[in-house]
């Protein structure tokens, strides 16, 4: 979150440290600080705030609040005198209706008559700009400025643009439009709120503004909207139409509804002073249900207890009022709290002791021993990296599964089971779990074949026992993984994307030297495999074999009635926790940029990616990075048993900033070395 060094120094009483001092003291009190940046004669700073403080300190008020309480200041009070005209009434030029109360607990308009749009201030175009907005017009500004200000996003809407004078919360209409004010048009649905007049949308709630009711030379009359939407509906909203803004960001987390009071008399005062606007007497207010302060009370000898350390009960009266708490004392012990509204984040006493440890300084609080001694349980390796590794897979987008340990006799059937080879249940619970599983794999495809109705996207895995016959009876792990995609024909491409998963994978558990075979079943195998024949490969590290990766047989999937192309991996990871190693090589990153050019190839369709990655290299020499297969693709277009491959080579040196010169020679080189094969053709 970006904020201005001026606006804040402006904000608070005393002269507030110098930015980079300012920089230092914040961490100490819970926020991270990015950057700071000068920028002409401001400077910007950039403040990583956290999820659970969006609902004050996603404004410049509530980061000058906490910079006044660690420099020993206070904020100003005197904000501007806001001046109604008793002759004009707000009720007279508008009205709001809610439909649901739920979507939208308030909505606050005032009026501002014979506005003169202009240029902002430079002041206000300054400050915008540190922050990473564009000035628009003295109307405009100001209400981005206020929200920058308060963290309540406001709206401006030309009165005389607004059919039937009338505001309107309600959901979009089935195959609604809007157009937005940067000129793109969305479909909308029943689920997105939106803001109407009496005939269409003029905006999407908390998102984004209409073209319609837009702010131009031409307007006389304004209407601020301060509102308060329900976090869900906005979340969902902005994700369905991929929008993503200012004002959504912070509606998702959650405001305050007093807020919205607050921040649109700030606005009306502003257009009053730079805009010389009459503003209309009173609010146009949709309010149903009050938002109310809550209560807490603290028992002080409790602070010691979990702090720690024994804090004055004065110094814990200044602090809490320093933070905008009321605090009264209501016995030796115990005190009572009332939380403004705004500190959504303190509901238990245990986060108002937080709020005074943080505030006192957790460095004074003394580092002491605990006085019993705990022994840690041995450590498990193989539950150690089961756990590891569930956590990186689900980083890398997958979502984990549990399946039953059993599988149906139509299954087994389907997969070609040998009674020999399969432990058949003495007394199952159904006929669908008559047998032990012998691999993961049969119930992860009913699991993508049933969610397919639902689901155009399914990535997921699971990690378990498996069972199988033979000389002994052979209980094992196995950590097998899919994708499904419906939307994508090609499933080389998913192919491609799975291998970097696994990639990932074992490079995250500290394994290296993979490496992938072509898989060669024998002809009595070949018969009852899952893998589809010349897709598939053995996933290796050095010379073990550690699992397959691949397609599905194509005779499994009709079976299943599957229509879709299916790539699964299966690993022994019993076999893959013996190789694990928490010990990682560092390699330095490069001070200076890399250059990405992208090569695509002709080649014989049994020549092995791996044979084209060797040539890359070694004619690429030391400045090619990494090179990335991002397309194979085999289709009816190329010549006759041709395939195309195509790659990412990312170039980079370690001591200098390699210049185009020297980047177009050393890719002609790779050009030249990979064209010397005869049958291969360098597309261009």
């Amino acid at each position: 979150m970006k904020f201005s060094y001026n606006w804040l120094q402006d904000l608070v009483v005393k002269k507030l440290p110098k930015p980079e001092r300012l920089a230092e003291l914040l961490p100490m009190h819970s926020f991270e600080v990015n950057s700071v940046e000068k920028i002409g004669h401001d400077w910007l700073i950039d403040i990583d705030v956290l999820p659970n403080r969006a609902s004050d300190c996603f404004s410049h008020l509530g980061i000058a609040r906490e910079s006044a309480i660690i420099t020993g200041t206070e904020l100003k009070t005197e904000r501007g005198q806001l001046k109604e005209d008793n002759n004009l009434k707000a009720k007279d030029f508008i009205t709001v209706e809610v439909k649901d109360k739920k979507a939208c607990p308030r909505y606050t308009a005032r009026v501002v008559l014979d506005v003169k749009v202009e240029p902002s201030p430079r002041f206000i175009q300054e400050r915008l700009e540190v922050c990473g907005l564009r000035p628009i017009n003295n109307i405009v500004d100001i209400a981005n400025y206020v929200m920058l200000e308060t963290g309540q996003p406001l709206h401006a809407f030309d009165a005389g643009k607004l059919t039937g004078s009338k505001i309107i919360v309600r959901f979009a209409k089935h195959e609604e439009k809007i157009l937005t004010l940067d000129d793109i048009k969305y479909d909308l649905d029943r689920d997105i709120l939106v803001i109407a007049d009496d005939k269409i949308p003029v905006a999407i709630a908390g998102i984004k503004g209409g073209k319609g009711p837009e702010i131009d030379k031409k307007t006389r009359i304004v209407v601020i909207e301060s509102a308060n939407f329900n976090p869900k509906i906005i979340r969902r909203g902005s994700k369905k139409i991929d929008l993503k803004t200012d004002a959504s960001l912070r509606f998702e987390y959650g405001l305050d509804p007093n807020l919205t009071e607050f921040a649109v008399n700030r606005a009306a005062c502003l257009m009053q002073d730079i805009a010389e606007g009459k503003v209309a007497k009173g609010l146009v207010d949709s309010y149903s249900h009050k938002f109310f302060p809550r209560r807490i009370i603290l028992d002080v000898d409790y602070i010691e207890r979990l702090l720690g350390v024994k804090i004055p009960q004065s110094e814990i009266f200044r602090i809490l009022k320093s933070l905008g708490f009321k605090v009264s004392q209501m016995s030796k012990a115990k005190i009572k709290i009332e939380i403004p509204t705004g500190r959504m984040d303190i509901s238990l006493p245990e986060d108002l002791i937080e709020e005074i440890g943080r505030i006192y300084g957790y460095e004074k609080i003394p580092s002491l021993l605990p006085s019993a001694t705990l022994s840690l349980p041995e450590r498990n390796d193989l539950i150690f990296w089961e756990d590891f590794s569930k956590r990186i897979l689900k980083e890398l987008g997958l979502t984990e599964v549990y399946n039953y340990s059993f599988i149906s006799e139509k299954l087994k059937d389907t997969l070609n089971y040998k009674d020999t080879e399969i432990i058949e249940i003495e007394n199952p619970v159904s006929a669908e779990q008559k047998y032990l599983r012998p691999s993961l794999i049969p119930n992860l495809l009913n699991n993508l074949r049933n969610n397919t109705r639902h689901f155009s996207d399914i990535r997921i895995f699971e990690l378990g026992k498996i069972f199988k016959n033979g000389k002994i009876l052979e209980e094992k792990r196995m950590l097998t993984g899919a994708i499904l995609r419906k939307e994508t024909k090609s499933a080389s491409e998913i192919f491609i994307e799975l291998k970097g998963t696994i990639d990932s994978l074992l490079n995250q558990l500290g394994i290296s030297n993979i490496w992938y075979d072509f898989y060669k079943p024998t002809p009595e195998e070949s018969k009852r495999t899952f893998w589809q024949i010349r897709k598939s490969a053995e996933i290796k590290v050095d010379q073990t074999e550690i699992g397959f990766l691949g397609e599905i047989s194509s005779r499994i999937l009709d079976e299943l009635k599957i229509s879709e192309k299916l790539v699964f991996f299966e690993v022994d990871f019993e076999k893959l926790a013996k190789l694990c190693s928490e010990e990682h090589e560092f390699r330095p990153l490069s001070r200076y940029p890399s250059a990405i050019r992208d090569l695509a190839i002709l080649v014989p369709r049994n020549i092995l990616v791996e044979e084209v990655l060797n040539i890359i290299d070694a004619a690429g020499g030391e400045v090619v990075r990494d090179v990335d297969l991002f397309d194979l693709y085999e289709g009816e277009e190329l010549p006759e048993g041709k395939k195309n491959l195509a790659f990412h080579i990312i170039y980079q040196a370690q001591d200098r900033t390699l210049n185009s010169a020297e980047i177009d020679k050393t890719h002609q080189k790779i050009v030249k070395a990979l064209e010397e094969n005869k049958d291969w053709e360098v597309r261009k």
